[in-house]
Parts: C-alpha cells; structure tokens; sequence
C-alpha cells in the first residue's frame, strides 16, 4: 500500500517489504512495477528477490520512505507536519505537479516535458496565481482559493 503513496513516513517500528518470495510468488498489486520507480531497478530486485524486509532508517536510504522518525517518536506528528507544508501552497499547483510528475515518470524526457508544459499552462490562467503575484508585491501570505 505505501508504494501507491505519494509521500511516506514511517515510524520506529515500522517494517517494509515485499516478502511474496518467500511464499514462492511474486509481489501482486502493481509491486513488481511501482517499487523499482520509487527506488530503481537494482535495489527493487535485491528486495524482492531476498525478500528484505526493512526498518524505517533503511527504508528512508533506500528511498522507499520521504521521511523515519526517530524513536520513541510517532510517524504521525511527521505525517502531519508534512500534510501542514503543502497545506498553503498553491492547490491547483500541487495538483498539476502531482499529475506531471506521475505522468511524466512514465513518459520519455521530450513526452515528459510536453506534459509539463501543459500542466503549467493549467496553473497561468488561475486566480491563485494572480493572488501569489499580489501577495509576493505586497509582502503577505497568499490566501490560496482553488482557482
């Protein structure tokens, strides 16, 4: 489930793997597909192939998480003040970076540009970008709207 995640922080205790080896299959659900984006070819195969299973620290190293707390700590107040970084940015920006990302990762360098190029042409038109503009001339936070 956390490989479907765009962001992921996990806590002290926290365990990741994809183990299906061990069981003579192989990972289902878009696995054996999501894991070697998220951390490459090579280190996706050891995992799987070995079926490692990684604390939150190797986990961070390797990729398969944004952020390991430390412990005695909770993955959540880190969740949320990630949630609370994004939370006054741009929506439609966020929204149309999130979407060029994900499609270009999937696309060649030349497709991969062209969406985001369209991607960006969404964000010019909108009142949160005009409102960024007035906020930035007149030295206030921006008060984002959706639009």
């Amino acid at each position: 489930m956390a490989l479907c995640c765009d962001l992921r922080v996990g806590g002290p205790k926290a365990r990741l793997g994809l183990t299906e080896t061990r069981l003579a299959i192989i990972p289902g659900a878009g696995g054996t597909q999501r894991l070697p984006r998220l951390i490459g070819l090579a280190r996706a195969k050891e995992l799987i192939f070995t079926a490692a299973i990684c604390d939150a620290p190797r986990a961070a190293s390797l990729g398969l998480l944004n952020h390991a707390v430390a412990d005695g700590e909770s993955g959540f107040p880190r969740a949320r003040d990630l949630a609370r970084e994004i939370l006054p940015r741009g929506p439609v920006a966020v929204r149309m970076a999130k979407q060029a990302l994900d499609t270009g990762a999937q696309l060649d360098l030349a497709s991969g540009l062209t969406v985001e190029q369209l991607c960006y042409a969404q964000v010019l038109p909108t009142e949160d970008r005009v409102e960024a503009l007035e906020a930035f001339r007149g030295k206030r936070p921006p008060v984002f709207k959706g639009q």
